[in-house]
């Protein structure tokens, strides 16, 4: 019953088959920051009941500004094992593979394996980030991109569509030049923004940062890039239609 209740007004826009595709799909879920935090929360909130998440990061203090699993009793904490907890909490019979590392490029690209059904694209490294995009069109997988989410404000210029139309981006443009040397010109579903960041808020990573710079961020902008992205994961899942049928 509880089950039923805690999804009853979802089940009111979606149909049984659908609610039943959604709980029975395995998603890949890359990057847990601003994006990708909320992201997974979005999934599982939709029914999603198996999911597998990828970060090495632990929270810190400068990530309570966007990222929803960060708060000052996470601080510390590795994001998967923050995550894992809170999705547990919105549903306790999800099924959580964590895989609490760093991944280089070539570790990135045996990801996307036999048993998935989507793959989610929140990281913020170009390498790693091209590596997982590539393997997971090689497999077969669908997968949802969110691009550079950071020295912007307007949520109203968040885009989705084709990698292939994606603009004004400098994350898009180099992973679309990284792409396009494996011979990728489209068939990944992205989200960018057509706003031009502010690349004057940048300030040089700290030591050990896989990131080499750091780019001002407003609280909304990631979190609506990773509500987006989900709402896409969720779309190609159910072919397309979020209504009911």
């Amino acid at each position: 019953m509880e089950d039923l209740l805690w999804q009853s007004r979802t089940a009111l826009l979606l149909n049984e088959g659908q609610l039943k595709k959604l709980r029975e799909s395995h998603v890949l879920q890359v990057g847990l920051g601003g994006v990708g935090g909320i992201c997974a929360e979005m999934l599982v909130r939709a029914g999603i009941r198996k999911i597998t998440l990828v970060d090495g990061d632990v929270v810190e203090a400068s990530n309570r500004n966007r990222q929803i699993v960060a708060l000052t009793s996470t601080n510390g904490q590795a994001k998967t094992e923050a995550m894992a907890k809170r999705l547990l909490d919105i549903n306790p019979a999800l099924e959580i593979e964590l895989i609490s590392k760093h991944l280089e490029k070539e570790e990135m690209s045996s990801l996307p394996g036999s048993g998935l059904d989507l793959v989610m694209d929140c990281i913020d490294t170009l390498g790693p980030k091209v590596s997982l995009l590539c393997a997971s069109l090689k497999a077969g997988i669908p997968v949802v991109s969110a691009l550079g989410a950071g020295g912007m404000t307007d949520p109203s210029l968040i885009r989705t569509g084709d990698i292939s139309e994606s603009r004004n981006c400098q994350l898009g443009y180099y992973v679309r030049k990284r792409l396009h040397k494996e011979g990728i010109r489209n068939g990944i579903r992205a989200v960018w923004s057509e706003e031009l960041a502010d690349y004057s808020k940048v300030i040089p990573a700290p030591e050990g940062n896989p990131k080499k710079s750091i780019i001002g961020t407003v609280p909304w902008m990631p979190n609506l890039f990773g509500i987006t992205a989900a709402a896409e994961g969720i779309r190609i899942l159910l072919g397309g239609n979020f209504r009911a049928i």
